[in-house]
Protein backbone atom coordinates (compact mmCIF):
# COMPACT_ATOMS: atom_id res chain seq x y z
CA UNK A 1 0.00 0.00 0.00
CA UNK A 2 3.09 2.25 -0.08
CA UNK A 3 2.35 3.03 -3.72
CA UNK A 4 -0.80 4.92 -2.71
CA UNK A 5 -1.04 8.70 -2.97
CA UNK A 6 -3.84 10.63 -1.27
CA UNK A 7 -4.23 14.07 -2.82
CA UNK A 8 -6.79 16.83 -3.32
CA UNK A 9 -9.26 16.02 -6.04
CA UNK A 10 -9.26 18.06 -9.24
CA UNK A 11 -12.08 18.74 -11.68
CA UNK A 12 -10.60 16.02 -13.90
CA UNK A 13 -11.29 13.50 -11.11
CA UNK A 14 -15.01 14.30 -10.91
CA UNK A 15 -16.22 11.69 -13.45
CA UNK A 16 -14.36 8.91 -11.62
CA UNK A 17 -15.57 10.11 -8.21
CA UNK A 18 -19.18 10.20 -9.44
CA UNK A 19 -18.83 6.73 -10.92
CA UNK A 20 -17.66 5.43 -7.52
CA UNK A 21 -20.53 7.22 -5.76
CA UNK A 22 -22.99 5.53 -8.12
CA UNK A 23 -21.42 2.07 -7.87
CA UNK A 24 -23.48 0.60 -5.03
CA UNK A 25 -27.18 -0.09 -4.46
CA UNK A 26 -27.85 3.20 -2.62
CA UNK A 27 -25.71 5.36 -4.88
CA UNK A 28 -27.29 3.87 -7.99
CA UNK A 29 -30.62 5.32 -6.81
CA UNK A 30 -29.35 8.85 -6.11
CA UNK A 31 -26.50 9.57 -8.50
CA UNK A 32 -26.60 10.43 -12.22
CA UNK A 33 -23.18 9.90 -13.78
CA UNK A 34 -24.59 10.69 -17.24
CA UNK A 35 -24.99 14.39 -16.34
CA UNK A 36 -21.83 15.75 -14.73
CA UNK A 37 -22.90 19.42 -14.79
CA UNK A 38 -24.30 19.51 -11.23
CA UNK A 39 -21.27 17.62 -9.92
CA UNK A 40 -18.83 20.00 -11.59
CA UNK A 41 -20.71 23.01 -10.17
CA UNK A 42 -20.62 21.41 -6.72
CA UNK A 43 -16.91 20.66 -7.14
CA UNK A 44 -16.21 24.35 -7.76
CA UNK A 45 -18.01 25.27 -4.52
CA UNK A 46 -16.12 22.61 -2.59
CA UNK A 47 -12.76 23.59 -4.08
CA UNK A 48 -13.32 27.25 -3.18
CA UNK A 49 -13.99 26.50 0.52
CA UNK A 50 -10.85 26.06 2.66
CA UNK A 51 -12.77 23.90 5.15
CA UNK A 52 -13.59 21.30 2.49
CA UNK A 53 -11.10 18.55 1.71
CA UNK A 54 -12.26 16.37 -1.17
CA UNK A 55 -9.48 13.87 -1.75
CA UNK A 56 -8.77 10.94 -3.99
CA UNK A 57 -6.56 7.92 -3.49
CA UNK A 58 -4.39 7.21 -6.51
CA UNK A 59 -2.49 4.02 -7.30
CA UNK A 60 -0.66 3.43 -10.58
CA UNK A 61 -2.02 6.77 -11.85
CA UNK A 62 -5.62 5.56 -11.37
CA UNK A 63 -8.12 7.02 -8.90
CA UNK A 64 -9.15 4.09 -6.70
CA UNK A 65 -10.87 5.83 -3.79
CA UNK A 66 -12.31 9.08 -2.50
CA UNK A 67 -13.37 10.79 0.71
CA UNK A 68 -14.81 14.20 1.60
CA UNK A 69 -13.69 15.78 4.89
CA UNK A 70 -15.32 18.95 6.21
CA UNK A 71 -13.79 20.94 9.08
CA UNK A 72 -16.47 22.60 11.21
CA UNK A 73 -15.60 25.25 13.80
CA UNK A 74 -18.19 25.57 16.54
CA UNK A 75 -19.10 26.77 20.00
CA UNK A 76 -20.19 23.49 21.61
CA UNK A 77 -17.69 21.31 23.44
CA UNK A 78 -15.88 24.44 24.67
CA UNK A 79 -15.46 25.92 21.21
CA UNK A 80 -14.26 22.71 19.63
CA UNK A 81 -13.56 22.24 15.97
CA UNK A 82 -14.82 18.95 14.63
CA UNK A 83 -14.63 17.21 11.29
CA UNK A 84 -17.23 15.38 9.28
CA UNK A 85 -16.32 12.46 7.03
CA UNK A 86 -18.61 11.90 4.04
CA UNK A 87 -18.71 9.95 0.79
CA UNK A 88 -16.04 7.35 1.53
CA UNK A 89 -15.84 5.19 -1.56
CA UNK A 90 -13.39 2.59 -2.84
CA UNK A 91 -13.34 1.44 -6.46
CA UNK A 92 -14.83 -2.05 -6.83
CA UNK A 93 -11.46 -3.46 -7.98
CA UNK A 94 -9.74 -2.20 -4.80
CA UNK A 95 -12.31 -3.20 -2.16
CA UNK A 96 -10.94 -5.39 0.59
CA UNK A 97 -7.39 -4.14 0.05
CA UNK A 98 -7.17 -1.88 3.11
CA UNK A 99 -7.68 1.24 1.03
CA UNK A 100 -10.77 2.34 2.96
CA UNK A 101 -8.79 2.10 6.19
CA UNK A 102 -6.00 4.21 4.70
CA UNK A 103 -8.49 6.87 3.58
CA UNK A 104 -10.17 7.10 6.98
CA UNK A 105 -6.79 7.11 8.75
CA UNK A 106 -5.81 10.02 6.49
CA UNK A 107 -9.02 11.84 7.48
CA UNK A 108 -8.31 11.30 11.18
CA UNK A 109 -4.71 12.53 10.83
CA UNK A 110 -5.80 15.57 8.79
CA UNK A 111 -8.49 16.32 11.37
CA UNK A 112 -5.84 16.34 14.10
CA UNK A 113 -3.61 18.55 11.95
CA UNK A 114 -6.54 20.96 11.51
CA UNK A 115 -7.02 21.15 15.30
CA UNK A 116 -10.19 19.09 15.46
CA UNK A 117 -11.13 17.39 18.71
CA UNK A 118 -13.77 15.09 17.24
CA UNK A 119 -14.26 13.21 13.97
CA UNK A 120 -17.83 12.31 13.14
CA UNK A 121 -19.62 10.57 10.31
CA UNK A 122 -22.93 9.06 9.39
CA UNK A 123 -23.55 5.80 7.61
CA UNK A 124 -26.83 4.67 6.10
CA UNK A 125 -28.65 2.32 8.48
CA UNK A 126 -28.63 -0.42 5.82
CA UNK A 127 -24.83 -0.44 5.44
CA UNK A 128 -24.07 -3.03 8.13
CA UNK A 129 -20.65 -3.87 6.64
CA UNK A 130 -19.70 -0.19 6.83
CA UNK A 131 -20.84 -0.08 10.46
CA UNK A 132 -18.48 -2.95 11.31
CA UNK A 133 -15.70 -1.17 9.40
CA UNK A 134 -16.13 2.07 11.37
CA UNK A 135 -16.41 0.16 14.66
CA UNK A 136 -13.11 -1.56 13.87
CA UNK A 137 -11.49 1.84 13.29
CA UNK A 138 -12.57 3.02 16.75
CA UNK A 139 -15.71 4.99 15.93
CA UNK A 140 -18.61 4.65 18.36
CA UNK A 141 -22.25 4.55 17.26
CA UNK A 142 -23.13 7.10 19.95
CA UNK A 143 -25.86 9.12 18.23
CA UNK A 144 -28.91 8.65 16.08
CA UNK A 145 -28.79 10.65 12.84
CA UNK A 146 -31.75 12.38 11.25
CA UNK A 147 -32.16 13.74 7.74
CA UNK A 148 -34.82 15.88 6.11
CA UNK A 149 -34.92 15.90 2.31
CA UNK A 150 -35.53 19.41 0.92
Amino acid sequence: MNDLEIRRATADDVPTIVAMLADDPLGAQRESPDDLAPYLAAFERVAADPNQHLVVAVRDEQVVGTLHLTVIPGLSRRGATRSLVEAVRVHADARGSGLGTRLVEWAIAESRRQGCTLVQLTSDATRTDAHRFYDRLGFTASHVGFKLAL
